[in-house]
């Protein structure tokens, strides 16, 4: 069984920052991509950042140049790096991956964190 387990959301002003972390643990093979999406009420859920397996990234036009997204492959953990943050970046951020485990491949979601960003 294959679970995320996310940290680090929680309130903050216009202008702070805040890093989310999500760690991977199971009977984990091999990563295909691994990152993070938000969802705020009455939208689809959108891509905020993920890395691919070889190091690539995406990131989301609306948080490039602010967010980070890195991975630390010896401990399935992803990283992200929010600075710069605004109003609009509030949201439940749910971390993400696609990976090979025991039962094969599939897609995997976090429990989700909150974020907000108000004065």
């Amino acid at each position: 069984q294959v679970r995320l387990v996310e940290s680090g959301g929680g309130l903050v002003q216009p202008g702070g920052s805040l890093r989310l972390s999500c760690a991977a643990s199971g009977r984990i093979i091999t990563f295909r991509a691994m990152g993070w999406y938000r969802q705020t009420p009455g939208k689809q859920r959108e891509l905020v950042a993920r890395i691919i397996s070889g190091g690539s990234t995406n990131v989301a036009d609306s948080v490039q140049g602010r967010f980070t997204i890195t991975k630390d492959n010896a401990k399935n953990t992803v990283y992200l790096q929010m600075n710069s943050l605004r109003p609009e970046d509030t949201a439940v951020y749910y971390c993400n991956a696609d990976l090979v485990a025991g039962k094969g491949a599939a897609t995997y979601w976090g429990q989700g964190t909150q974020i907000t960003v108000s004065s």
